[in-house]
């Protein structure tokens, strides 16, 4: 019973990252039908903001706001001169470009800070937090709480703004909400950025958790799909509910089968709802096409 509470608890908590990690994916095909492949290398980028920002005496976790901003301006700015060009190209020319982007962005890492792994050790990271029979690593319940915090704040974003209520219009039906009067251009703007600075959030999170290098952002690319996958293509809630179950089948299967089997565990969970469900298991049946279900 004790092994089974510290990995639910652990899963709950690498899965409340993973939804956070997963919703700027599912936000921005919600609303602009682009499937981005580059979404791992922002998390990167974040990671790298942090690491940075923790060598100068920062402390990572009060630093993350920084690195949502920095990505979203990121974001704001990739998606106004490059991606901006192709919403009304083919779909494969977007995810060409989406996958140019990620290669760029590795290559560049690369060269600036090298293949090299890079550690952010704050001086709480060795600290345990006791939560009944089990005890979990202090920094892992830091960014797990900011994380569902960082979640929270986005679904208030979307509900309660009026830039929000034009983003979930322009979901329903682009054509209706330009009618209407609303900005698409700025709308696909906002959004991708809102998306690209949640990696970013998430990349700093992570950063005092694992390690920072170059490549590091596929594995998490691999796992966002995976989640919105699961949770349902353009559902916010679903992705929350997705990184959850991601995190408690990642906790379970590589403690009682192998950590090697982690990631076989995950994927095939992965084929067999594409296979019997392609909206997702929160999804509503249609929605990998209309993409609107917040």
């Amino acid at each position: 019973m004790d092994i089974f509470l510290q990995l639910a608890l652990s899963g709950l908590l690498l899965g409340g990252i993973y939804g956070l990690l997963s919703l700027g994916l599912t936000l921005v095909f919600g609303v602009t039908r682009i499937v981005n492949f580059a979404h791992g290398e922002f998390v990167m980028l974040g990671m790298y903001l942090s690491y940075f920002l923790w060598q100068l005496g920062f402390d990572p976790y009060l630093t993350a706001p920084v690195a949502f901003f920095v990505c979203l301006a990121v974001g704001v700015v990739t998606q106004h001169f490059v991606l901006r060009r192709t919403l009304t190209m083919p779909h494969f020319v977007q995810v060409f470009v989406t996958i140019g982007i990620s290669v760029v962005m590795q290559s560049a890492a690369q060269l600036l800070f090298t293949s090299d792994f890079y550690f952010v050790r704050p001086s709480y990271g060795n600290a345990i937090v006791k939560l009944g029979t089990a005890r979990l690593p202090l920094t892992m319940v830091i960014a797990a709480a900011l994380a569902f915090v960082g979640t929270a704040l986005v679904h208030l974003f979307l509900k309660k703004t009026h830039i929000g209520a034009a983003i979930r219009a322009t979901a329903q039906d682009p054509y209706a909400a330009n009618v209407v009067g609303i900005d698409i251009k700025k709308v696909y703007a906002v959004t991708f950025g809102v998306g690209i600075g949640c990696a970013g959030l998430a990349g700093a999170l992570l950063a005092p958790i694992y390690p920072v290098y170059p490549t590091v952002g596929l594995a998490y690319s691999l796992i966002s799909f995976v989640v919105v996958v699961l949770g349902g293509l353009g559902s916010l809630p679903g992705a929350l509910l997705g990184g959850l179950v991601v995190g408690l089948l990642e906790t379970f299967s590589a403690y009682y089968v192998s950590p090697e089997a982690k990631e076989a565990t995950y994927f095939t969970i992965f084929i067999l709802v594409l296979l019997l469900r392609p909206a997702g298991l929160f999804g509503l049946r249609g929605s990998e096409t209309m993409g609107a279900n917040h």
